[in-house]
């Protein structure tokens, strides 16, 4: 008996010409990227094409929706997307049979990061118009993004001030050579200006990096003395007010010194040197994301260059500020995010704080975890009342549902996205480039949404 296989001849011919909008289904994720891009106000953008007169530019719906289905499927780089033009069918419908070249994507996104802050905004309103976006509880938390630099690029105070001195000692043995050679006829084969040019070069980078290392400190030191006179003077306040000295021990006063061990970054120097969760340093940047709870969506994020959470719940609220149709009711942050100044700023702005005062132990004993709460002492402070309210049932439930947001949307951009580092090097770009990772992220998920 015969089989029967079903053809695959490749040099078919086509009887009509192939449309590519039979390419890809219905409910495909670059069809919908490619729907909710062409909502999008451009004009921020629009307004930098003018008509020279010059070689026709490929249009900006058609480059943002290939950078957000690229980072929404784990494609960052622009080589790659321009490939993918030819090789995928998914980016060949997007790019409606055209091919960008890497230069062109690569330039497109670096000139318009700061345009994808309205982007991102108007992303969250076509969310909230199409009932998918309620803004209630969210979960704010950070994480480390690998900078596109090697920790082994960095170099410290103290190295480099033994580096300067070793190759000026080599210059002037070098400068000694110099001398000797041209008093003699002897030729030892040593090219002696090109190496006395290579450490002079060497020197200059390094004294570059010192000034940068020193700069750094003395703005370290600002900051630190302003904290610290602002607890001083907090301190006085409360003794003139109760009488009593206050508990605790008095803050230190900063010193204004250059740590041997402050460094700089010879590739990116904004990055900064942070402990990650896997254990262990790498050369990073602190990106944070604020998740709403009933959607997943992320509704705000920024990037920082602090290697800890303790200073961001400031420029938090400084983006709700900016736009308040998305200010939360309530905010859920772990213990790294717990200070008097926190919980004192989420009051003022009418925010209810669910902040964890230290680490919960796991599988607590049943009768813990039904305890009933202390009640709250008369008088109670901002600080009382947080612990109280985390030591309520209600308020655990609350705090509990943070595992189940914002941890499972980073995992889902660093192991299922893979976006694990920063292409783009620079403070300003990564902030851009992490905004653009948001936004894939979050058309991503709103496409799993309306499925």
């Amino acid at each position: 008996m015969a089989n029967h296989f079903i053809s695959s001849n490749r040099k078919q011919a086509y009887l009509l010409p192939p449309s590519i909008d039979e390419w890809l289904s219905q409910d495909h994720l670059a069809r919908f990227i490619v729907d909710v891009t062409e909502q999008l106000d451009l004009s921020s953008i629009l307004k930098h094409y003018t008509n020279s007169g010059g070689s026709s530019a490929y249009h900006p719906q058609v480059l943002l929706s290939l950078l957000f289905y690229g980072y929404a499927t784990g494609t960052f780089s622009s080589r790659k997307i321009e490939r993918a033009t030819y090789d995928s069918v998914a980016f060949r419908y997007i790019a409606a049979n055209t091919h960008p070249d890497h230069d062109t994507i690569a330039t497109f996104r670096k000139r318009f990061l700061p345009e994808l802050e309205t982007l991102f905004v108007q992303i969250l309103l076509i969310a909230q118009d199409t009932g998918f976006l309620k803004v209630g509880k969210i979960s704010l938390d950070g994480t480390k993004i690998k900078a596109n630099a090697s920790k082994h690029k960095a170099l410290s105070y103290a190295h480099a001030n033994k580096l300067q001195e070793q190759l000026e000692a080599e210059v002037k043995v070098l400068m000694q050579k110099a001398s000797e050679a041209d008093n003699s006829d002897e030729h030892d084969g040593m090219d002696i200006p090109e190496e006395i040019s290579r450490r002079e070069d060497r020197i200059a980078v390094i004294k570059e990096a010192k000034e940068k290392i020193e700069q750094r400190a003395k703005e370290r030191y600002d900051k630190e003395k302003k904290l610290y006179e602002e607890k001083i003077d907090k301190r006085k306040k409360k003794e003139k007010l109760t009488g009593k000295k206050p508990r605790g021990r008095a803050p230190k006063e900063p010193s204004k010194e250059i740590k041997p061990s402050d460094q700089v970054n010879l590739t990116d120097e904004e990055s900064r040197i942070m402990k990650t969760s896997g254990g262990g340093f790498e050369q990073c940047y602190n990106a944070q994301a604020s998740v709403e709870h009933d959607s997943r969506l992320i509704i705000h994020q920024h990037v920082t260059q602090n290697t800890n959470d303790k200073l961001e719940i400031s420029p938090t609220f400084k983006w709700f500020e900016k736009y308040p149709g998305f200010k939360p009711p309530s905010i859920v942050a772990d213990t790294g995010y717990f200070s008097e100044d926190n919980i004192v700023l989420c009051e003022k702005n009418k925010v209810t704080p669910y902040i964890s005062f230290g680490k919960e132990q796991h599988n607590q004993p049943l009768e813990e975890r039904f305890r009933e709460t202390d009640p709250l002492p008369p008088n109670p402070t901002s600080v009382e009342k947080v612990k109280h309210r985390l030591q309520t049932r209600e308020g655990k439930a609350i705090y509990s549902e943070r595992k189940s947001t914002v941890e499972p949307v980073f995992g889902v951009i660093k192991h299922v996205m893979g976006f694990r580092q920063f292409m783009l090097r620079g403070f300003e770009q990564a902030k851009g480039e992490w905004n653009l990772m948001c936004i894939a992220y979050n058309l991503k998920r709103l496409h799993i949404m309306r499925g």
